[in-house]
């Protein structure tokens, strides 16, 4: 068993080091992955304002409350638009400096795309009855579309934002001329999609529907997929899938829909095998509870003289997971040591989806499976038998403990704790540590230890971590870093540094003094 899953994660790793001839193309959707962050971040506020109408109103869905009504339609304002927020959210995640003008772009190419390939309008362009027209037609206004116009956008953007044009032409220089490149780039896409869009759809169809029909079985397929896919930044390709409206599922969407038209739309083929929440509830008991159980592991197979540091980084990132559900801080740190542990957690996350779903133990999320969004979903109309996902969650803590625990034990793993002391050193070269107080001080202390400035070819970030492009890498100083941050990577030239959920303000400091 070690030997195969040894050999799936050095897979992985050769991937990331382009040895299997896709290094372009993991960067490139690993960059996408981050882009759709942007987007995805904004569910929270959905999540926040259906959650409070639901408590207020947790049977009639606004009937028999004016401001249930009023919370609950503003919250389904954004589930219901997902797809607009995905063109512009990531054509901005995408844009080398965050600017709107990529934004807008995005905005531009969704509306030309959609408007172009709506039914009336293909049944236009091929001269045939609106009945003859694909049914995928009729879904073109969905996630996978949103993603595409945003992507466009985005390198567009990053390519034609500095251009100058002839004077005559000056008013339509640089980003304003972003816009008017990506409606050209739509209709060339549109005509593209309008003869390939329906095998795309059909294929996105049946993969997913190729799980769904498999009912409690490949929603815990899906769980141990969605875990073991975080190191490559792939899992929100998969996520979309069955979150969001790309195949018909629409876990998400469905959840936080009023309970009368849960199962609206749902393809046939699934009817029967599907349930609201199915894809989100087995999240619950891991991230609240059995990454609690690894972080105590970690701290009990430490070192004596590494227990109290240990301690204080492990329970701050089991905070961090069971409130919000950012499980990061707790993975990064021991899924490129000990690979073999990280596997059995991506198959402990399937097993604990898999029970959710098969006794049908239901709450939902707009952000991630922690305490916040769990006590927003207790009241959703679609939550069924909530509690027992606490009751799951206890067990799934004592078998995370009994398993790390015994497999670190057994094998000797070099998880955190465990690696021999060393003294701390600073960027002055002083032997006691100082505490940082402040982003900025955090930023300033890790600059000249990542190779200055002029090793520092990109930096951006996603939800937990400084993602960066260096020079040079043998210039970096890991054993510092590590002192300051919960973890490091580093794969050739591509390097990300584990920060936890305020690496946002880490990086505007950076970026600073990068200037």
């Amino acid at each position: 068993m070690k030997t195969h899953l040894d050999r799936v994660i050095n897979d992985i790793e050769s991937l990331q080091d382009g040895t299997m001839g896709g290094k372009f193309m993991f960067k490139y959707l690993q960059k996408i992955g981050k882009a759709l962050m942007v987007p995805v971040a904004v569910l929270p506020a959905a999540a926040i304002l259906m959650g409070i109408g639901y408590w207020i109103d947790p049977t009639g869905w606004g009937a028999n409350s004016q401001l249930a009504a009023f919370l609950i339609k503003a919250g389904a304002a954004i589930i219901d638009n997902m797809a607009i927020l995905f063109a512009v959210g990531v054509a901005f995640g995408l844009s080398k400096d965050k600017d709107g003008a990529a934004a807008l772009a995005g905005l531009v190419g969704f509306e030309v795309v959609t408007t172009l390939l709506s039914t009336g309008a293909v049944a236009q362009i091929l001269h045939i009855p609106v009945e003859e027209v694909p049914a995928a037609f009729g879904k073109i206004n969905n996630q996978f579309i949103g993603i595409l116009c945003g992507v466009i956008a985005g390198e567009i953007y990053n390519r034609f934002h500095t251009v100058e044009l002839p004077k005559f032409l000056a008013f339509f220089s640089g980003k304003r001329l972003v816009p008017i490149l990506t409606s050209v780039a739509m209709l060339i896409a549109s005509f593209i999609l309008l003869y390939i869009w329906p095998a795309i759809y059909t294929g996105l169809v049946h993969f997913g529907i190729s799980i769904a029909k498999l009912g409690p079985l490949g929603a815990g397929i899906y769980g141990f997929f969605n875990r073991l896919l975080i190191p490559v930044g792939l899992h929100h390709a998969l996520n979309s899938v069955f979150w969001f409206n790309v195949a018909g599922i629409n876990d998400i969407g469905r959840f936080w829909g009023p309970a009368s038209q849960a199962y609206e739309g749902l393809p046939d083929i699934i009817k029967g095998t599907y349930h609201v929440g199915m894809y989100q509830a087995g999240f619950f008991p891991i991230m609240m509870f059995g990454l609690l159980g690894a972080c105590g592991a970690f701290i009990a197979t430490a070192k004596p003289e590494n227990k109290n540091k240990i301690m204080s980084i492990m329970v701050a990132a089991g905070f961090t997971s069971f409130f919000t559900g950012v499980t990061e801080p707790i993975e990064f740190a021991f899924m490129f040591v000990a690979p073999a542990l990280y596997v059995l957690h991506a198959i402990l996350t399937g097993l604990a989806v898999f029970i959710a779903a098969t006794f049908d133990w239901v709450a939902g999320f707009g952000f991630s499976a922690g305490l916040v969004d769990f006590v927003l979903s207790l009241r959703n109309p679609n939550a069924k038998s909530p509690i027992m996902l606490l009751v799951l969650g206890i067990v799934f803590f004592a078998i995370y403990f009994v398993i790390f625990y015994t497999v670190i034990k057994k094998f000797n793993l070099q998880t955190p704790g465990r690696e021999e002391l060393d003294v701390d050193v600073n960027i002055d070269g002083h032997t006691e540590a100082v505490p940082i107080n402040s982003h900025s001080e955090l930023a300033m202390r890790l600059l000249p230890l990542l190779g200055g400035k002029d090793n520092l070819k990109d930096v951006d970030y996603c939800t937990t971590r400084i993602r960066l492009e260096v020079a040079d890498p043998e210039k970096i100083d890991d054993a510092a870093i590590k002192k300051l941050v919960p973890g490091l990577i580093k794969k050739g030239s591509a390097v990300q540094v584990i920060v936890g959920p305020e690496v946002e303000f880490v990086v505007t400091e950076l970026k600073k003094l990068l200037k």
